[in-house]
């Protein structure tokens, strides 16, 4: 019996171990991308702002047009939603998209849930936010946690005239689909059309080279 505890106690602790190494790794890549961005002349920047700016606008103008005829009840949503997931990157794109849904997902469901088996009030709004926020860590898609909160505070909080938490989950999550889907179209586009780049800025890889002879970091061992 002693040798499979100290197996699953090893296992355990090597477990641990990997996930600071994760987490050292990723904060030494922040620092990275920091320190580069920093390093981008004015002209650079205003180029990049630009083509953020631009697939931004086009991207809330398409997501907003349509809400009227597709029926969604609060259309300035799905152009939030577009806004919030238009990077200059469309990989990096296609992670928000994966944040939103799955934050408004989450916390559209469990608002709901909660209501439907609860009922209203300032307690079961707490445990609805702490419910949304724990699922997006159990299902591994931390990132999302804070759009789930969001979420179950806009179905539980927000006032609605004559719309049932159930409509308005239903409603939050097709904006928010359509907003996504909007996005990640305008920003396919640009990539295909040559108005941005799909990875890293070849513009970058100057200054991202200063910046690792400048401060030179060894990974965390593996």
């Amino acid at each position: 019996m002693t040798a499979p505890v100290e197996r699953d106690a090893l296992k355990g602790a090597e477990a641990r171990r990997g996930r600071t190494r994760s987490a050292a790794r990723v904060r030494m890549l922040r620092a990275q991308l920091t320190r580069v961005r920093n390093q981008l002349s004015l002209g650079t920047r205003a180029i990049s702002g630009l083509q953020h700016a631009a697939m931004s606008m086009v991207a809330a103008i398409l997501a907003y047009l349509p809400t009227q005829f597709l029926g969604l009840r609060e259309g300035f949503w799905a152009a939030i939603t577009a806004i919030g997931v238009v990077q200059t990157e469309f990989g990096a794109t296609q992670t928000t998209a994966r944040d939103q849904f799955t934050g408004a997902a989450l916390g559209g469901l469990i608002a709901v849930s909660v209501v439907l088996f609860i009922g209203r009030g300032i307690a079961s709004y707490g445990l609805a936010v702490m419910l949304s926020i724990m699922s997006c860590w159990l299902i591994n898609v931390a990132s999302a946690a804070r759009l789930a909160g969001v979420t179950a505070t806009i179905v539980l909080l927000v006032p609605h005239a004559s719309a049932s938490p159930l409509q308005m989950m239903i409603s939050r999550v097709v904006e928010v689909g359509w907003g996504v889907t909007v996005a990640i179209f305008v920003v396919w586009l640009a990539v295909r059309l040559g108005f941005t780049d799909a990875g890293p800025s070849i513009r970058t890889a100057p200054a991202l080279s200063a910046a690792k002879e400048e401060n030179p970091e060894k990974p965390p061992p593996v």
